[in-house]
């Protein structure tokens, strides 16, 4: 149940937003050697700045479609479930549980809902683990698009949903991780390894470097953090999906209505 609908408007600004967000990430894959975002560490602190505004205009445009009283107090409780969810991994080994309750609120309540979500629970995360810093806006719109492409998916009921939720949460929870080294990879190592990014280098090389670069640093918690979503998923998601759209029917969140004249009617 998509308790807070998409407009064509608030779809284009989304569309605005994912090219934003690419942006941010994917900058190094396009930046000339001249460039003074290549020459500086000042970068990622630009998109720091830039990422929250973009998430800010989303949440304004969807919200006013639909964000009433009800759907406040569930995205509430469902942030500070994941909140809470979090810090019990703490990212040791890529045990990271936070995803599995995003998955399944966009799933059940719909890709509005679900951007919102994953902004709300990376941010309320950050101030209860002290996890504040210009990392912060790239964690959570990474998020929000997870929550976002889960309202997404096809609507299909029984093991066939929870084996589409838990390929899904394999996949973002991959990607996820991918474009958060991809945010701090060009000035991690320096100008001279074999996996540094370099300026202006051929994308294909740069792309290679990065893929070399993830697989020796990071893969293991890539692959932690997707085992641990589909498990969740496997052994938890039916039970919280159908606890989910209990509470979502018992709530009957409603779209507030647009007020149309009767035919013949003027307001004059």
């Amino acid at each position: 149940m998509k308790v807070i609908p998409l407009p064509r408007r608030s779809a284009l600004v989304l569309t605005g937003a994912a090219v934003a967000t690419l942006l941010a990430f994917a900058w190094p894959l396009f930046t000339a050697p001249s460039s003074a975002l290549a020459q500086t560490d000042v970068a990622p602190l630009i998109f720091a700045l830039v990422l929250p505004l973009v998430a800010g205009v989303v949440i304004v445009e969807i919200s006013g479609g639909g964000l009433d009283a009800k759907t406040v107090a569930m995205l509430g409780v469902l942030s500070a479930l994941g909140a809470i969810l979090r810090p019990i991994g703490a990212g040791t080994g890529g045990v990271e549980l936070v995803f599995f309750m995003i998955v399944l609120g966009g799933r059940v309540f719909g890709p509005g809902f679900g951007f919102i979500l994953g902004c709300t629970t990376l941010f309320v995360s950050a101030l209860i683990t002290a996890g504040v810093g210009p990392w912060l806006p790239y964690q959570m719109l990474g998020a929000a698009w997870i929550g976002l492409g889960a309202g997404l998916l096809p609507r299909v009921r029984g093991r066939g949903e929870l084996a589409g939720l838990a390929a899904y949460g394999a996949v973002a929870s991959v990607a996820y991780g991918l474009l958060m080294n991809l945010s701090f990879w060009p000035f991690t190592l320096g100008a001279d390894t074999s996996l540094s990014f370099v300026a202006g280098a051929p994308r294909l090389d740069n792309l290679g470097r990065f893929a070399v670069f993830s697989l020796v640093t990071s893969l293991g918690w890539e692959v932690g953090r997707a085992l641990t979503t589909v498990v969740m998923i496997a052994l938890l998601g039916g039970i919280v999906l159908r606890s989910l759209r209990r509470v979502s029917a018992r709530a009957a969140f409603q779209t507030p209505a647009v007020f149309e004249p009767a035919p013949g009617h003027s307001d004059t």
